[in-house]
């Protein structure tokens, strides 16, 4: 089971940057969607962002630092510090998360029609997820 479900996630994750590709999307790499998950509720700390993506800070540094370059993310002054930065989604990083979770439903869309429907398997997905980790969801994070 466990390889149907790396299949399964490497499936989508390939299909989704296809279509990024196709919609324009040329400088997204894997690894930020990360990212773009852990900053979608707003601006966070570096200290936080490693934390919730459970790595190193200098690789954390370096991948939000390429997210910079690209115009998807950036740094704002920490309203409860002043020397400390906080870092948010651009405007372009709005809209690639926009893209993104379009792009997602419309590959569940296709799941739903091969198999006749996914509610179950969301739930039942979740329901073992949540009973792993004391009743919440994980954060979403990179595999080492």
């Amino acid at each position: 089971m466990a390889r149907l479900l790396a299949m399964a996630y490497r499936l989508l994750i390939d299909d989704l940057h296809r279509e990024l590709a196709a919609r324009g999307w040329t400088d997204v790499r894997e690894a930020f969607g990360f990212v773009l998950l852990a900053l979608r509720d707003g601006p966070i700390s570096l200290r936080e962002l490693v934390a919730t993506l459970g790595t190193s800070k200098q690789a954390v540094s370096k991948l939000v630092d390429a997210m910079v370059g690209v115009g998807l993310v950036e740094r704002v002054a920490d309203p409860r510090d002043a020397r400390a930065k906080d870092l948010q989604l651009t405007a372009r990083g709005r809209a690639l998360l926009a893209d993104v979770e379009e792009i997602y439903a419309e590959l569940e869309a296709g799941w739903a029609a091969t198999l006749g429907g996914v509610e179950h398997l969301r739930r039942d997905l979740e329901t073992v997820v949540r009973a792993a980790h004391g009743g919440a969801l994980p954060p979403v994070r990179p595999t080492a």
